[in-house]
């Protein structure tokens, strides 16, 4: 680009050159032509009253050349050529002279020729005209200005001046008149006078130079004037030239260079590096869940973080090298401090400058980042095989929790030809349908019975065997793969449970944000409830609180247009979000699935049983099923039973199998035909005539079991060998 706009600059250059000295020669020539107009018109003006003398000259020379033998002629010249000085004038001259004036400024008569023409017919013989050496004599500049003044005498003007001046516009001391009367014979001849002009010339110099300042001041006005349109699209193009060498080398939203700048300065930082024997670190930083600031608060806003982002780096950073290599990454090349300790202290001092608030428009914005970091140790490194070895560090630190930093190491390389084997797996997965849902029950509390399942996918895979979802679903969300895993879940489970027996039986399933659309989501329930054939009243979506943080609106409104399908909504791992309970004010969900972190700990942790007693509690206000998944032991069933936890789920219930297998081990505990709670029997129990274990549960749960009904005196076998439920101190109980 910039080739191309040279050339064009010197292309304007030299028209400007060249319209300049156009101009220069312009302003000279019209002085020139100025300055002899009006020295034609001034010695026109001069001699123009002695045409009568002129004539009388003439008629005398006619009539001597009629009277005097042609052999006594001497010459036609009006001087005396026998004379020493052949510019001493003779009587005909003197007369001119006289007659013409001797004012200051006006031109003198220095010689005179008469011009006879060809003889016609006479037999009198009319001398030949003498040769004219004026301009040999050093009178006259040029001998063209003799030639016009011979051809002026055969014009239709009788008095014509014909000023000395060179073809580059100099002119001379003297002037010509050609004089031949108006309506003269043939045969009369003409008069050639050589006048002086200098006088003219000096009494017009002021007007001239007057009229040439004004030609050249408008001339002057009109080059300056086009010079700074000139200049203005000069500089215009300059800026323009400057802008894009500018955009071509850094990024325009922060400022700072960008990935072609940062690769070349790292190539060439590694040649050096090898040459001196120096090492070279590199560090990734990309902004944790940036997509959800962009749909949370607008696109705008998000591009204000990522300049506040850039701003802090450059200040922890200092002189290092800082680019923008795209949306919300950023990279740093570190060569006086890239040694391991210096280079962890860095990103130490990154992720404790993210701390500080940041508020855009009066949100308060919380700055996350992961960095990877990696080192050039010897010569053979490249700038392409350093920087995706930090990408391997960094995608570490984003799965080890984010807001942190990773070092490359070896066994990265491996996880990451895994992790491209999976990606390559999952396409074929699909493609080949090696797939396949089990379930896990989910059943009731209050009678034991058998609710529903969720749906939960395998990978069959040909030679690894079944692959957990925990292996392969975060790579698929991360290949985008995820929409058509999770569409093709959908229509599966929807068939499969259409084709069960018990058609009370209901079936969830997860829909994760990375597959969840607004505006399109809705239409694949639908076409898997119409495809499948199934009651919408069974169909469950089970969604995170994540989801509803990146697109609120959009997101409700799709969920609601499910909703009024008749299919249920439920939101999974409750409590573990920032702000579960402003969203259930913002949609009625029908189940709440209380997250097993909280159930692992309950009766454990006194606040562990007040969160799960509060959310129990919230449910039945707002009349909300709750499920408590992961429930493993008996004394977990049991304090959830205590506390009025509607639906459970987990490996105590039955582990993710199929849904025969399921069918065939209901019930896992006895129904109670009087109606009261049951719970699997423990372990420890060897026969039902033994005194029911002593459940100690935390006092908020206790309040709200029923007490236990007095045992029997005699022994014998029981046929409802409830638990009995004791009161102990929170810092004693489980």
């Amino acid at each position: 680009m910039a080739v191309p706009l040279g050339r064009s600059n010197i292309v304007i250059f030299f028209i400007s050159m060249s319209l300049v000295l156009t101009l220069a020669l312009g302003v000279y020539a019209s002085n020139r032509l100025l300055t002899y107009w009006l020295v034609v018109r001034g010695l026109e003006q001069a001699f123009l009253p002695q045409e009568k003398t002129f004539n009388s000259i003439l008629q005398a020379l006619a009539s001597r050349i009629e009277t005097e033998p042609a052999a006594d002629m001497s010459a036609l010249r009006l001087t005396d050529e026998a004379s020493a000085d052949s510019r001493k004038p003779n009587d005909l001259v003197g007369e001119l002279q006289r007659n013409a004036g001797q004012a200051p400024d006006t031109s003198k008569v220095l010689d005179a020729v008469a011009i006879f023409p060809a003889p016609t017919g006479s037999s009198l013989q009319r001398p030949s005209p003498v040769q004219i050496h004026w301009h040999s004599e050093g009178r006259l500049r040029t001998s063209n200005t003799i030639s016009q003044a011979k051809a002026a005498l055969n014009g239709n003007s009788p008095l014509v001046a014909i000023p000395d001046m060179s073809w580059h516009g100099t002119f001379g001391a003297n002037a010509l008149i050609a004089y031949r009367p108006e309506g003269a014979s043939p045969d009369f001849p003409g008069l050639l006078l050589l006048v002086t002009q200098s006088e003219i010339l000096n009494g017009l110099t002021p007007l001239i130079w007057l009229i040439s300042a004004a030609i050249g001041g408008l001339c002057l006005a009109s080059f300056m004037f086009a010079g700074i349109l000139l200049w203005l699209r000069f500089y215009d193009q300059l800026q323009t030239s400057r802008d894009i060498q500018y955009l071509a080398h850094h990024d325009t939203l922060t400022g700072l260079p960008n990935r072609a700048v940062f690769n070349a300065r790292l190539t060439e930082a590694l040649r050096l590096a090898q040459a001196k024997a120096s090492n070279i670190g590199v560090m990734l930083i990309d902004a944790d869940k940036f997509k959800e600031i962009n749909d949370t608060y607008g696109h705008g806003i998000g591009d204000v973080f990522l300049q506040i982002v850039g701003e802090r780096l450059k200040a922890v950073f200092g002189n290092h090298l800082v680019a923008r290599l795209s949306g919300d990454e950023f990279a740093v090349m570190l060569t006086s401090l890239s040694d391991p300790a210096r280079m962890t202290r860095l990103a130490t001092d990154m992720i404790a400058a993210t701390e500080a608030p940041c508020t855009i428009d009066g949100k308060d914005i919380r700055i996350s980042l992961s960095i990877g970091l990696a080192r050039a140790t010897d010569g053979s490194w490249r700038s392409s095989r350093l920087l995706h070895c930090a990408d391997l560090a960094l995608y570490r630190a984003k799965h080890s929790g984010r807001s942190t930093f990773s070092w490359y190491t070896q066994s990265l390389d491996a996880e990451a030809q895994k992790r491209k084997e999976v990606e390559e797996g999952l396409a074929k997965a699909l493609k080949f349908n090696q797939f396949k849902l089990l379930y896990q029950p989910q059943y009731a509390l209050k009678d034991g019975t058998l609710k529903g399942y969720e749906a939960l996918i395998r990978w069959d895979h040909p030679t690894k065997g079944i692959i957990r979802p925990d292996d392969f679903i975060p790579i698929a969300e991360d290949t985008g793969l995820i929409e058509e895993i999770g569409t093709w879940v959908l229509n599966h489970a929807c068939r499969e449970a259409a084709l069960w027996q018990d058609r009370s039986r209901k079936v969830a399933v997860n829909v994760s944000p990375a597959q969840f659309i607004a505006g399109e989501t809705q239409k694949r329930v639908a076409q898997a409830l119409q495809n499948s054939r199934l009651d919408p009243k069974r169909l469950e979506i089970e969604i995170t609180e994540s989801l509803l943080i990146s697109n609120t609106d959009a997101v409700i409104e799709t969920l609601q247009q499910i909703r009024d399908m008749g299919v249920s909504i439920a939101m999974d791992d409750f409590g573990t979000g920032y702000s579960s309970l402003s969203y259930l004010s913002l949609f009625p969900f029908d189940k709440i699935k209380i997250d097993k972190a909280f159930i692992q700990n309950l009766g454990k942790d006194a606040s562990t049983d007040a969160i799960v007693t509060s959310i129990v509690g919230l449910g039945r206000s707002l009349d909300v099923t709750i499920t408590a998944e992961g429930v493993e032991t008996e004394e977990q069933a049991i304090l959830l039973s205590a506390a009025g936890c509607d639906l459970v789920q987990g490996f105590l219930f039955g582990k993710p199998d199929t849904v025969a297998k399921h069918e065939a081990a209901y019930p896992v505990f006895p129904l109670s035909p009087a109606g009261r709670r049951w719970f699997p029997r423990m372990q420890h129990q060897a026969t039902s005539a033994q005194v029911p274990p002593r459940i100690r549960l935390a006092p908020k749960l206790a309040k709200s079991v029923r007490p236990a009904a007095p045992q029997p005196a005699t022994g014998g076998n029981s046929e409802d060998p409830t638990p009995q439920i004791e009161q102990v101190p929170l810092q004693t109980a489980g």
